[in-house]
Formats: C-alpha cells, structure tokens, sequence
C-alpha cells in the first residue's frame, strides 16, 4: 500500500471514528449523540468544537434564542454565499437537518474540555517508518525551493475530500504536489533549517508534517479540538502550537511531532481577573532560542525559551483581546494585534517588555505582517476586520520610531496584507461581506494610497508574492474555486489554479524574510 493510500485509509479512518466514537464533550441519549456527531462532523470546524464560535459565529441555544426554526433550517439547506457556509442539502437529510436545528437550539456553550498529552500521544500517526530511506533531494523539476508556494484548500465541507494543502511551483504556477488533510488546512509553515520539511495545521488542531521532496505526509498528531496557532523555532528542533479548544499549547519535536511540554494558558487579564485563553499567534524568531505565544483573553504575550523545562517570560497588560503578529527588525520586535482597543502593541523581544501601544484602527488584524522600506524608513502595515464608523482604513506605522505615518482609507475590512522588496505595492484583501469581498487592493509603497482595484472573482483572501516578488498569487474562494496569480507589475492576469475552497497562501521564501515586505539586507 502506497503512503498517499495510507493516509487517505486513515484519513477515513478518523472521519468514521468521530462519528461514532462516544462524545468527548457530552453523553445524552442515541437522537442527542447523532446530533452532537454529525456536528462535530459537519459544523464544527467552523463554529467551534464547544459551540463557542471560530471561524465562524457561535451557535448554541444562548446564540439562536429566538431564531426561527424554519429559517435555520432553510440557512443549512441552502448555505450562504457570502461566507463558507456549504449547501448542506443532499448530504444531509431533512430528517437530519430538522433534528440539527433542535439539536442547536437546545445545546449550551459546552465547558472547555481537557485534551491531554496522552491523548495526543495517541493521536500520533506514522506514515513513513523510515524516512532516512526518502530521496534526498525533490521528485520533480524546481530551480529553488524557495519558489514553493503552499496552499490550504479546505473542501466544500471543510473536511473531507478536497481538504488539502496544494503546493506550486510560483515559476510556473503548476500544481507539484497534493498533501491531503482530514480537516481544512489552516496554516502552512516550513522548516527554517531544512528546505525538505513543512507543516500543515488543520481547523481541527491536526498538524501534519510534510516532505517536500515527495509531496507527501510522513506523521500527524492531533494537538486540540481546534486552533490554528502554530510556530517553529529558528533552528527547526521544535514546534509550537496552541489551541481554542482546550485553552493550551503544546510544544512538540518538529522531527518526531512528540509531544514535550504542555501549557496551560490562563493568567491575569488587563481588568485584573484571572481568565482560561485562546491561544493567539505563536511564532519563532530568528532572533533567539525562543517562541513567543499571545493569550488572547488573557492580554498577555508569553516568551517560552527553548531551553530545559521550557522557562516562561510573561509579558502583561498587552492588550484586551491578542490574537495575531508580525515581526520585524532582525526578530527582535514583535508587533501584536489588539482586537478590543484597537491597538497594536510593539514588545521588545530581547529586554521582554512593551516598548508603546500604537492606534491601529477598528480591530487590528495584520495577518501575517508586512512591512517595506521606504526613503530609509522601515513602515509597517496593518489591516483592519472592524467597520467602526464605516471608516475602513490600513494602517501605517514607522516601525523605527514606533509612530504612526497614515491611515489609508480601503473600501472596507481587511485581513492580510502582503508586500515584497521587488514589487511596487502593498495588497490588501477586502473581505467585507458583499460584493467588495471579491477585490484585493493595491496600496503604492512611495504614494501610500489606492490606485488599483482587482476583481477575482470569488472571495478574495490572503494575497501572497512569489519568493522573487515577480508574481501576486490571491485566494478567490467561496464560488469562485480557484487560486489567481498576477504579475506584481503590471497586474496583469497570469494563470489561474484550481482548487476547492482555497483559503491562506505560503511562500516558502518567507522564511527569509521573517515579514513579507523586507529583503533580507533590510531586516534591519
């Protein structure tokens, strides 16, 4: 049996396995129990394995108070266009749909449940016994491994078939490689150290680890129930992830995906009470030894040095609700992302300590960061969820002075800004929910203003440069099914891929550049 034919075997394997395993978070009666798994099956990657929210609201019987049964019903049949709700109609059975409907209406925010290190232990499984015995160097045709461009694919139904992470060759733009995934691929890191290794983390808190040269998993492990946080260190000796559900994080040998060192995330919040949190961003550095984690209830960042017993740096009073960062300045700078009081906090990595809160706009949230140099200026861009006002702006800062330099008026939300050394412009992914979120927008590095709008024609998400900064690449999904790849010059259209579902976009030249926007000559 084939290694690909392994993993799908087990990939099934799973699926059937949560839908009739017993619950992990209630025991009820047969009707209940067949509810709760085919929520689990079929809603709970996006709504939150708790029915807390995730990627998508929370629906619990405190949520649906006063909603009509026949419209819920009629929203699953039908789906909604504008977000990733699917059609659930012939998949699911009307009898299924209406007893769904009861089932959500009747079914509280369940309590944050336990996800030990044996269970992950448990989860371990191994594709590739040998892998010394892997080719030592890539299957197929690739002037750089830098040019790789990972894609996380997430299915119609977020799980299942077409649930992948799709790999191209951004010289190309040919598909090299399909990793499949048991539930939608979230984040895609590659291996600083080693141009052979990436990991694919699922909605589901599954982590993959993938060879490149093959385009194939070897190992995955199941960290949570969901979260998509996950972090490498600068030598590629660990991994870092952390979960939603339950409120932890694991660190993890990124060769055996063994896991080493369990936290819990709980501590003081800014209004002086002590909370369980979310696990926000986790990211290594090339700075040092070390991950940095932001408790996103909590407020705080915490510094985990790799060193025995995993010793903790706790860096308080961040911020109101953390969730995303980017770095800059040879890694020494982290700049976190304040939902709740619309801030961006700048912390000092090496002295561990806040160095200012800047104005960010309505509900910070800078992706993965990017940053450009400019007249000798190192700016520093940050998008926006928030409508406040209906003043929808990008924000700049001088990341030298930790000042702000403009805030761009977009004709909306916005998620993920990318930029490189070679292009001309900042884009932006608009993703307010009409038909604005089919359009990515163009910010001029030297003007700071729009001067281009770009339709892809699905919803567009996370744009991404090629490790050469000569190619845009732009998720369009919901209907439109396919990834779009432009020339960073011209705009022009260059191919189009197609996939289900596309969602975030990874360069592996990324690594290079530790925020998307700087050369490695600029980092400084």
């Amino acid at each position: 049996m084939t290694t690909l034919n392994k993993l799908k075997q087990s990939i099934l394997t799973t699926s059937i396995a949560l839908l009739l395993s017993t619950s992990a978070f209630a025991k009820s009666d047969d009707g209940k129990h067949k509810s709760h798994a085919l929520y689990q099956e079929n809603c709970a990657s996006c709504h939150g394995a708790d029915h807390g929210g995730y990627l998508a609201p929370a629906i619990n019987k405190e949520t649906l108070k006063g909603r009509s049964p026949t419209a819920l019903r009629s929203l699953i049949m039908t789906g909604s266009f504008e977000t990733l709700m699917p059609a659930f109609y012939g998949r699911l059975s009307d009898s299924e749909i209406r007893d769904m409907v009861k089932y959500l209406q009747n079914t509280p925010k369940k309590a944050n449940p336990p996800y030990t290190m044996k269970a992950m232990k448990k989860s371990l499984e191994i594709y590739v016994k040998d892998e010394s015995k892997l080719p030592n160097k890539p299957t197929f045709k690739i002037d750089s491994m830098d040019d790789i461009i990972g894609v996380a694919a997430r299915g119609k139904y977020g799980r299942g078939q077409g649930s992948e992470a799709v790999f191209i060759n951004s010289k190309t733009h040919k598909v090299i490689g399909k990793v499949p995934t048991n539930t939608a691929a979230h984040i895609i890191e590659f291996n600083p150290a080693n141009p052979r290794w990436a990991y694919v983390k699922t909605d589901a808190a599954e982590i993959y680890k993938v060879d490149l040269y093959t385009m194939q998993a070897t190992r995955s492990i199941k960290t949570g129930f969901n979260g998509p946080s996950i972090g490498i260190s600068r030598d590629g000796k660990y991994l870092m992830a952390g979960s939603f559900v339950p409120h932890n994080a694991v660190i993890l040998d990124a060769d055996t995906l063994e896991p080493l060192k369990q936290f819990e995330l709980e501590g003081i919040d800014p209004d002086g009470k002590m909370v369980s949190s979310d696990s926000g961003m986790i990211i290594g550095t090339p700075y040092a030894d070390i991950f940095a984690i932001a408790l996103e209830n909590a407020g705080q960042v915490w510094v985990v040095d790799l060193k025995k017993g995993f010793p903790i740096t706790k860096i308080k009073n961040v911020g109101r609700h953390l969730h995303d960062a980017f770095l800059t300045h040879k890694g020494k700078k982290l700049m976190v992302a304040s939902y709740d009081d619309s801030i961006v906090t700048a912390i000092d990595l090496e002295k561990r300590k806040i160095i200012k809160k800047l104005p960010a706009g309505c509900v910070p949230h800078v992706g993965g960061g990017a940053a450009v140099k400019v007249d000798g200026r190192t700016l520093g861009f940050g998008t926006n969820f928030g409508t406040c006002d209906d003043n929808t702006v990008v924000s700049v800062w001088d990341l030298d002075t930790m000042k702000v330099v403009k805030q761009i008026p977009v004709s909306g939300g916005t998620e993920s800004p990318a930029a490189h050394a070679n292009a001309p412009y900042v884009a932006v992914d608009i993703i307010t929910k009409d038909r604005r979120a089919r359009t990515i927008q163009l910010i001029d590095k030297k003007s700071l203003e729009v001067v281009k709008t770009l339709d892809v024609g699905g919803h567009a998400y996370f744009p991404e440069y090629s490790a050469d900064g000569k190619y845009l690449y732009v998720s369009a999904g919901y209907a439109g099914d396919e990834v779009i790849v432009y020339d960073s010059h011209t705009l022009k259209k260059t191919a189009n891929i197609q996939m289900e579902s596309p969602a975030g976009i990874f360069s592996r030249g990324r690594v290079k550049y530790m925020t998307r926007g700087l050369s490695p000559d600029e980092m400084e």
